[in-house]
């Protein structure tokens, strides 16, 4: 048994519903489930859950139109769960407040990972006040602007200071390419996701044991980074 936090799902298809609520009753999470834009919207309103699980493709309108809600008062972790595939839907969705996406068919083992993940970001928001951040070998002093990998210090550049303290204080959410260079940069137009790009390959450098299988900076494919 791991949990008593509260989950909103909000999905119409009736066999997907009993088998995420088999699934999250069995690790104690409280559910309340939606199947519509705006029972959605209603139910969240009325129970501030710790976390919404959404469908985009629902019978009365679109999912982003919760997110948009959600978005308006609370920053409460959102992960969609849908049968869209299109990088353009996972970047849309996830610029429009979405922490994270996960592609029907989906392994519930992840699915729970996911979620555990979004709620240790949510827990981890007070602590993020400490003054030093440390995950495995990676430590980080706020203060001093010292990065330590592998118990040696490590010599970053501003750009990419500002690259990992981002990361950090999103870890466990996807960024987007668009996200990420909209809040390094200032803007996203003109600067090219290549040049994100060579800015992580060199970041990974420095602060992983093995670069070509990073353990702190995750890629996902087409969309943009996590920080694991």
């Amino acid at each position: 048994m791991e949990s008593k936090n509260t989950i909103l799902i909000v999905e119409d298809d009736k066999y997907i519903i009993h088998f995420l609520e088999m699934s999250l009753k069995e690790k104690e999470y409280i559910l309340w489930t939606a199947r519509t834009v705006k029972e959605a919207v209603s139910l969240f309103y009325a129970n501030h859950p710790d976390l919404v699980i959404l469908d985009l493709g629902l019978p009365d309108g679109d999912g982003m139109e919760v997110i948009e809600s959600i978005r308006e008062i609370a920053d409460t972790p959102v992960i969609i769960v849908s049968a869209r595939q299109e990088e353009e839907e996972k970047i849309r969705a996830l610029d429009a407040g979405a922490d994270d996406y996960v592609t029907k068919p989906f392994y519930m083992g992840e699915l729970l990972a996911r979620i555990r993940a979004a709620l240790r970001r949510k827990e981890s928001r007070v602590s993020d006040k400490n003054t030093v951040f440390e995950d495995g070998d990676l430590v980080v002093d706020y203060e001093q602007r010292r990065v330590e990998a592998g118990g040696r210090e490590v010599h970053l550049t501003p750009i990419e200071y500002k690259i990992l303290l981002l990361l950090i204080a999103n870890r466990g959410k996807v960024l987007t390419h668009h996200y990420i260079l909209k809040e390094i940069w200032g803007y996203a137009e003109g600067v090219e996701a290549a040049t994100l790009r060579v800015f992580m390959a060199t970041l990974r450098r420095k602060i992983e044991q093995n670069p070509s299988q990073p353990q702190h900076i995750i890629t996902e494919v087409g969309v943009g980074y996590r920080f694991k």
